[in-house]
């Protein structure tokens, strides 16, 4: 049967609306035009896109950039805002919207400091024992004037006496010579900064006593938290306290300094010793990291007062980790006993009156109080404003009231019911909160205690103890976390549902503390984020958040926001792009969201309108827009594909219960799972994180740390397994059935996984409830494999008794030692399941009854690298996507775990079927051979019951014979509006147009038309494809006049069969390269000479051109049955 006949039938042919992908669609800088928006819909109809999330970011320009300006807010703004929900429903594209005006994240100029995001802040006075405070309290930090008291209590000065570098004045020096007395000093902008290893000195008169040292910097720096102190009574003979250790950040960590504790000490002379040696390399939690570790520090505090350790992270003002207070002895916190709560006493005008007992010798007096953040959407235009109070339900309802319910009010409820149907919460860009109007009355209802004896541990005073400060913390931390979900995203859901809504939503880490998790399970669909060529900005474990999220909560969509690229280089086409696609889809992504197609108010502007340089370049004036449709549908039959059924994975590694988490990223297991990795993946890691040399890279003029764990480093990391990773909100509705952990989802799994220390829980933080759940899965028969033992209880309100029997259930006992296949392991039965100590050092589960799903191996025989796989389940079949992820052609055998169905290869590419003519069944696996081309992808479907165990009747794969090759001379028509020549020029051979002479050819960006013909003798039943070999960049073909398809990705291939004709026959090819030659062509010309126009900026500078045009060879190839 020729292969035209036997595309992928019955479940692509039929039309899935949800496997289209839709856009990411940005209104810039007020500049709109109806025109523009016209054409843009009627191109994304055209090209497959079913719908797009409109976005309106920043303001108008000066001058503006179009005319007339059409501010957000304005009657004009709604106006051309119906229109295009008009237009939309004219073409069939779908609208979403988002909270706000701009992309991140829900604010506005209606949002009052009064019902913005809170923070606490406070402020302290001293006073002797004794002695009368009959003074003005200092109000503390109030933005825009707005500041309300939460209380005001005073306690005993822990350590006696308060003495800091605010007060005793230190002499500084450093090594290099600089001035860096400003350290010293607070309320200023300045830096001290270094490339090279230096140190700065702190001299003083009289030995100095410290417990805590507070690090300032004016946006964000590594080294400045990960310091050598050193201290000395001499200033020549110096010992080390150690370093300063970092929190895990996020990339928008500049909102509060870093207080570490160290031990106490008293000596007249400090050093802090920057060298960069040994530094971690970056992470999205360790986003400091990411960059050239030079020293960029703006403040030292030393103090006698001892603060919880990295106290600012874990009250939840900023997204952080930090590791458990461990220096401070208890005798040095304060009893909850001397604690006397002063509210009553202030007055008004903020004057307080009271006489200190005499039973200490200084009293501590505190302030505390909460006011805005002053966050804004920052990326709005007219409609900036302050962000609304995540945890304050009416306030989340004003704002979605005077954005989303202005827009339905607007377009009225027919139009609105037909196109603007989707509620989308993007970025969040707007930092983290821990204080609210309704924060107390929550705090209360939801921990069972009144926290205001505890309040003044959130300016780090060690209350009660350092571990129950440290409870205290986590409490405040879980409460953020629980208010964050239940009055932001449940309240927009519910308002979401109530107007006929689908509720979509981005992560919130690492920028708002919280469950990373937990509001997936809310939101109707989960999306997260990959950015193409820009490590610095990749969002692996966004993705994996919204990919373990879905799975986890049995959410079957699974979106990404495609593609976003944080410095356009112009040369991107869906070649290049191919592999980061299919890798994603391999994770899980099942829907794409191009980032981004930018609204051009010009028709007669090319490229025109970008986000400021930023994001992958998809709109209507690509280049290769027309012939880039192919690349949009193999993205609906991948994901029409990848929809169906319920993701498969063995393993469920437990998060913790550290707040913020997230999803674990598969670096942070290798020490967990090291037999799993393998040997040569251990020791490269070991490698990647000693990070030596500090290497770095430089990837479209950004310049990051080349030992990040980057996801192209990551692929099938356990393979043959795949994890998900699950936090504690699913495991309570856990069950044990047939073998397997079920989730109340229907998501199961063979393994638990507690890992080993890491990253984001190095605290090892789990609740009682959920050990005791863990416990009975074991005991009803689940396999467990299990870290660290916890050391902390989490809250006040901990079970302690609890918490004790279930941690010596699973961590006590006698573990059995046992050899398999050359490795130990250790385990003990519990009931009718096993717990296994990590590490796991096996190499497979298979021991345990969990066997790898996929197996590759190369032609040697030898465990294939770098083909990312994914495995979805239905009634009836098994859908394996497999990607080969190297730029080169290769020959390779899977094993499926599959053994009772027929098999068939699906090539989502040229959307035909392959035949399969060979075939094994062997111990529990379909055993396949399969050549993929160069960053070729297949599906894999396993559907209908089969008895065959053997099959061996030839290759699967298409074997083609070589006719002819065409080599005459090409007739080649370029477009002279995009710079081509006027007139057809001759090719005797093919050329890289960036090697002509013709400058008009050699710059040239956009489509050029080739012309030939051949004479073919036509065959009954034969089969004949043209390879066009080598392609830069997308072409599509006709011969003869009938459209026979267009190529993308390798191998450049069209069956033109049904357009054969016996004699001579007419070929035309069209090619497309892309922008970046024309680009850089139009630097040499005069402004007015050039064909461009854009508002990106020039970015190019000394780049080569690119390949571009059609360079062969082509060829006639015939199929051999």
């Amino acid at each position: 049967m020729p292969l035209q006949a036997q595309t992928l039938a019955p479940h692509i042919q039929k039309i899935n609306h949800e496997a289209k992908p839709w856009v990411f669609w940005y209104w810039m800088h007020a500049s709109f035009s109806k025109e523009g928006i016209t054409a843009d819909l009627k191109a994304m109809n055209e090209a497959g896109i079913a719908g797009a999330y409109i976005a309106p970011i920043k303001g108008k320009t000066n001058p503006p950039l179009y005319e007339p300006v059409i501010e957000t807010l304005t009657p004009a703004w709604w106006d051309i805002f119906k229109f295009a929900l008009e237009e939309a429903k004219r073409f069939d594209i779908k609208i979403a919207l988002l909270p706000n005006d701009g992309f991140a994240t829900a604010g506005g100029p209606w949002i009052t400091p009064q019902l913005s995001m809170q923070k606490v802040v406070y402020s302290a006075a001293t006073v002797k024992g004794g002695s009368l405070f009959n003074t003005t309290l200092k109000q503390p930090e109030a933005y825009q004037n707005y500041y309300q008291d939460i209380a005001v209590l005073a306690f005993p000065t822990p350590g006696g006496k308060t003495q800091s570098t605010q007060e005793i004045k230190p002499l500084v020096t450093t090594s290099n010579g600089q001035d860096a007395s400003f350290l010293a000093e607070t309320g200023h902008k300045k830096n001290f900064g270094s490339n090279e290893p230096c140190w700065i000195q702190y001299a003083f008169e009289k030995p100095f006593v410290c417990r805590s040292i507070k690090i300032s910097v004016n946006n964000f720096n590594h080294q400045s938290n990960r310091l050598w102190v050193e201290v000395s009574d001499d200033g020549k003979n110096f010992r080390s306290l150690g370093r300063l250790q970092a929190p895990r950040t996020g990339w928008l960590d500049w909102d509060a300094p870093v207080t570490h504790e160290i031990e106490t000490v008293s000596a007249k002379y400090f050093r802090f010793v920057y060298n960069p040696e040994g530094t971690e390399p970056g992470a999205e939690d360790l986003d400091a990291a990411k960059w050239k570790q030079s020293l960029k520090i703006n403040g030292i505090e030393l103090s006698s007062l001892p603060k919880i350790h990295q106290f600012e992270g874990k009250s939840g003002l900023v997204w952080r980790v930090g590791e458990h207070t461990k220096t401070i002895p208890d005798d040095l916190a304060i009893p909850i006993s001397s604690i006397i709560n002063l509210s009553d006493k202030l007055d008004t005008e903020g004057n307080l009156k009271w006489t200190a007992p005499k039973t200490h010798t200084e009293w501590t007096i505190i302030r505390i109080g909460h006011t805005s953040t002053g966050h804004k959407n920052e990326t709005a235009g007219a409609g900036k404003g302050l962000e609304v109070d995540k945890f304050n339900p009416e306030a989340v309802k004003l704002q979605f009231d005077k954005w989303y319910g202005e827009a339905l009010r607007v377009a009225g409820a027919d139009l609105a019911k037909q196109v603007l149907g989707v509620f989308h919460v993007d970025s969040w860009e707007c930092g983290s909160q821990n204080w609210s109007p309704v924060f107390m009355a929550e705090f209360q209802k939801r921990r069972g205690y009144d926290p205001t004896s505890f309040l003044p541990t959130l300016a780090g005073f060690p209350i009660a103890s350092p571990a129950k400060a440290e409870q205290f913390l986590y409490d405040m931390r879980k409460t953020i976390a629980e208010l964050m979900h239940d009055n932001f995203f449940v309240t927009l859901k519910n308002l979401a549902q109530q107007h006929g809504a689908i509720f979509t939503a981005e992560t919130t880490a690492p920028v708002m503390l919280g469950d990373g998790l937990k509001h997936f399970g809310t939101v109707d669909v989960p999306m997260g984020e990959f950015w193409a060529k820009s490590p610095s900005h990749d969002k692996p474990n966004d993705m994996l958040d919204a990919i373990s999220g879905a799975h986890i909560y049995g959410k079957n969509i699974i979106q990404a926001e495609a593609f976003t690229t944080v410095r356009m280089e112009w040369n991107e086409h869906p070649g290049n792009l191919k592999t980061l696609q299919d890798r994603n889809y391999a994770l899980g992504v099942n829907k794409l969201v191009y980032h981004v197609y930018v609204h051009n108010p010009w028709l007669d502007r090319k490229p025109g309108m970008t986000l400021d340089g930023v994001g992958l370049y998809f709109q209507r004036d690509q280049t290769w827009w027309e012939q880039g449709k192919e690349w949009v549908a193999y993205a609906e039959r991948c994901q029409s594909l990848l929809q169906q059924g319920k993701p498969v994975a063995d393993l469920a590694v437990f998060v913790g219960e550290e707040y913020p988490s997230r999803a674990i990223l598969p670096d942070r297991l290798v020490n967990t799972l090291p037999g799993i990795f393998g040997d040569e993946r251990v020791a490269a890691e070991a490698q990647r994180m000693a990070n030596k040399a500090l290497p770095t890279q430089k990837v479209a003029g950004v310049t990051t740390s080349a030992n990040m764990a980057q996801p192209e480093r990551w692929i099938n990391p356990l393979r043959g397994y795949a994890y998900d990773s699950f936090n504690a909100d699913v495991l309570q509705l856990a069950s044990f059935k047939n073998g397997k952990v079920v989730f109340a989802s229907g998501a199961e799994y063979r393994i638990l996984v507690l890992p080993l220390k890491h990253q984001l829980n190095p605290n090892q933080y789990y609740t009682e409830t959920s050990l005791a759940k863990i416990l009975e899965l074991v005991n009803a028969g689940a396999l467990c494999i299990i870290g660290d033992k916890p050391q902390f209880k989490t809250g006040l309100k901990a079970d302690e008794k609890l918490f004790n029997h279930v941690v010596e259930a699973i961590w006590g006992g006698t573990f059995e030692n046992i050899k398999v296949a050359g490795s130990y392991y250790e385990f003990k039965n519990s009931g009718k399941g096993k717990f296994i100590k990590a590490p796991f050092l096996p190499k497979d589960f298979s021991f345990l009854g969990a066997h790898q799903d996929v197996l590759v191996k190369d032609a040697q025989g030898k465990e294939a690298p770098v083909i990312a796989w994914n495995h979805r389940k239905t009634a009836t079949k098994d859908i394996y996507f497999i990607s080969n992820q190297l730029d080169t052609e290769r020959n390779l055998s899977f094993a499926f775990s599959v053994s009772d169905k027929q098999a068939r290869l699906y090539d989502a590419v040229s959307d035909t079927n392959i035949p399969l003519k060979q075939y094994q069944v062997k111990d529990g696996y379909t055993h396949i051979s399969i050549k993929l081309p160069a960053n070729g992808s297949l599906f894999v479907i396993f559907e209908g019951s089969s008895s065959l165990k053997e099959i061996n009747k030839g290759f699967n794969y298409i074997q083609y014979q070589n006719l002819k090759n065409i080599s005459t001379a090409w007739k080649v028509k370029f477009n002279q509006s995009h710079g081509g020549p006027a007139e057809s020029i001759m090719l005797d051979s093919l050329q890289d147009w960036s090697t002509h002479s013709n400058p008009q050819i050699k710059y040239y960006s956009g489509t050029a038309t080739y012309n030939n013909s051949f004479i073919h003798k036509v065959s009954k039943n034969e089969e004949i494809w043209l390879d066009l070999g080598e392609v830069a960049n997308i072409a599509s073909v006709k011969v003869n006049g009938i459209d026979c398809g267009i190529v993308w990705t390798p191998p450049y291939r069209v069956n033109i069969s049904k357009a054969l004709k016996k004699g001579q026959n007419q070929l035309e090819i069209k090619v497309s390269n892309t922008w970046v030659n024309r680009l850089i062509g139009d630097q040499l010309l005069p402004e007015d000479k050039r064909i461009t126009k854009t508002t990106a900026p020039f970015r190019l500078e000394g780049k080569a051109l690119n390949k571009a045009g059609l360079l062969g060879t082509v060829s006639l190839l015939k199929v051999i049955e």
